[in-house]
């Protein structure tokens, strides 16, 4: 007598310990990655169904939400970011902000920040002159005497703590598709840094070598570049190039001392001095981080303030909260406490010793830069840790998040295609997917500096808050 048995099948759907269980009983399981809308709760179900576009309500909001993120998505694909000066202090930017000092993420007081954060603007307070000792600053700052404003707020970004004062340069870069403008810091290379919160003698001797003969050498280079330097040629050649040009910016620091180098050795400066400023661009591989994170910042300002637009603008990180900004919600911040990078750690350091997630930078990643084109750039696996099939994974994971491809943005390991752009929030509640972020790690001590790169998920809760206030705007309860 013989018994013929059959082995179970089947299809799992949600929680993993399903499929778990099924498989220790011998069964076959095919997983498949399905969360239930608004990430299981019927209210955000309902809501996200309110703010889906309906055929038979061309006047709905659904419809309104599209109609907004048709334009947001044709700016941010549109846009033309140029180079096109150097201010050497930030003061003749914002003259009316006097005494202030700017800082990375959403608005935060002093006695709330983040060790980095508080290390910074020491070493600013120092760098002005405002105070002669850290003890002395760090007073001052606790005293209320020098405001605070995020750097969002004067169409600016900054990398980790984000720090800008008045007299530090500023890159400026306008958007030729619609003449808006934005600004950033310049990169002051690595070791001890004033945006991991570095604040000694050396770093104050940086910043002044910055301002005194980088920034007016670069300021001489690019009068004698007509129209400036296209940051997106840059941009979109170093994907090609194994950058994703936000953690990595090996070529893109490359494209641009091309660019800058022969403008630089025509423009009459100082010998000293040009060769003082290629040395330092070409000993800094991430020197282009600021320029791509400003590159980003002007794309995505221009297309902020769409009515109705769900469309993500900005990503910022002050070391405590993620807030982001949505195109039709103005300069509403949605946030939410930050997650703690993971990654690979310099010797000698740890996740017990790091910050939580940190700077402006994934302003990269709402341009769909960063941990969206990841699969360009297979080099930055091995320090983030992971495999060049994850990098790939992650990119083609963002596709489910956004509204478009963007043509100028290819990527090689996926056959060409366009990074995946322009995050839309009822995407992203909708199927539970949280935009990935390429990042550095900072350690939680001011002036240590960074121990790690690595991955990080922008909070669920950011996009909750912000799905509810676009309801709220659109009338809806």
């Amino acid at each position: 007598m013989s018994i013929v048995t059959e082995k179970l099948a089947a299809i799992n759907l949600g929680l993993g310990t399903f499929a778990d269980a099924l498989r220790r009983a011998g069964a076959e399981v095919e997983e498949i990655d399905w969360r239930p809308p608004g990430d299981g709760d019927p209210r955000l179900a309902a809501l996200l169904a309110e703010l889906t576009s309906d055929d038979s309500e061309p006047d709905g909001p659904g419809s309104r939400i599209d109609r907004g993120n048709g334009e947001a998505v044709s700016r941010i694909v549109g846009a033309k970011p140029m180079l096109v000066d150097v201010a050497l202090h930030a003061r003749e930017i914002w003259p009316e902000r006097g005494r202030c000092l700017l800082h990375a993420g959403a608005p935060i007081a002093w006695e709330a920040m983040c060790g980095p954060m508080q290390g910074a603007a020491i070493g600013a307070v120092l760098y002005e002159g405002w105070a002669k000792t850290p003890d002395e600053a760090e007073r001052l700052l606790a005293s209320g005497a020098i405001p605070f404003s995020p750097c969002h707020h004067s169409g600016a970004v900054g990398p980790m703590a984000g720090i800008i004062s008045p007299s530090m340069p500023l890159f400026v870069v306008r958007n030729e598709d619609r003449g808006n403008f934005a600004y950033t810091n310049v990169n002051e290379g690595i070791g001890k840094v004033l945006r991991f919160g570095a604040n000694d003698a050396s770093v104050v001797e940086r910043l002044k070598w910055i301002q005194t003969v980088l920034a007016p050498a670069l300021k001489a280079a690019l009068r004698r570049i007509e129209g400036g330097i296209s940051l997106k040629a840059i941009q979109s050649q170093a994907l090609l190039m194994g950058d994703e040009v936000h953690s990595r910016n090996s070529a893109a620091t490359l494209l641009f001392l091309n660019a800058i180098s022969v403008p630089l050795l025509e423009s009459g400066i100082d010998p000293r001095a040009a060769a003082e400023t290629l040395r330092f661009i070409g000993a800094n591989s991430q020197f282009f981080l600021n320029l791509s994170m400003v590159s980003s910042k002007v794309t995505m300002d221009a297309a902020h303030g769409v009515a109705g637009s769900s469309v993500v603008t900005a990503i910022a990180r002050n070391g405590v909260t993620v807030g982001i900004r949505v195109s039709g919600l103005g300069e509403h911040w949605s946030e939410a406490p930050a997650d703690m990078p993971v990654g690979l750690f310099f010797p000698g350091f740890k996740q017990e010793d790091a910050n939580r997630d940190l700077g402006d930078s994934a302003i990269t990643e709402t341009a769909g830069f960063g941990g969206f084109s990841l699969a360009a750039s297979p080099a930055l696996v091995q320090l983030v840790g992971g495999t060049p099939e994850a990098a790939t994974g992650f990119s083609r994971e963002m596709y489910e998040i956004t509204l478009a491809q963007n043509p100028a943005l290819s990527l090689p390991a996926l056959d060409f295609k366009g990074a995946p752009t322009g995050i839309d929030i009822r995407k992203v509640v909708d199927t539970g997917i949280r935009p990935v972020v390429t990042t550095g790690i900072a350690h939680k001590v001011a002036g240590i500096g960074q121990i790690g790169a690595g991955i990080v998920r922008v909070p669920m809760g950011c996009f909750v808050g912000a799905l509810k206030a676009l309801a709220a705007s659109l009338g809806i309860a």
